[in-house]
């Protein structure tokens, strides 16, 4: 499968399909280091969080409000 091919399937299958390439990377034994700059957004996000400002989803939570939006449009 090629980019071109990735493009051209309906977006829940390719919403499949990350989710898959995404599993694959979870069980890898490769080691990939973050940028820095990851530390300072998830500082942020933390400080966000922690004042209320923002909430936490679930990882199902955000899928099913992705999976919905994509029906919706």
């Amino acid at each position: 499968m090629v980019t071109a091919d990735i493009a051209d399937l309906p977006v829940a299958e390719r919403l499949k399909l990350m989710e898959a390439l995404w599993d694959s990377l979870c069980k890898s034994d490769s080691w990939v280091e973050s940028p820095a700059w990851h530390g300072a957004v998830l500082r942020e996000r933390m400080r966000l969080i922690d004042s209320g400002a923002d909430a936490v989803t679930s990882w199902q939570e955000a899928k099913e409000r992705i999976r919905n939006q994509t029906k919706a449009g």
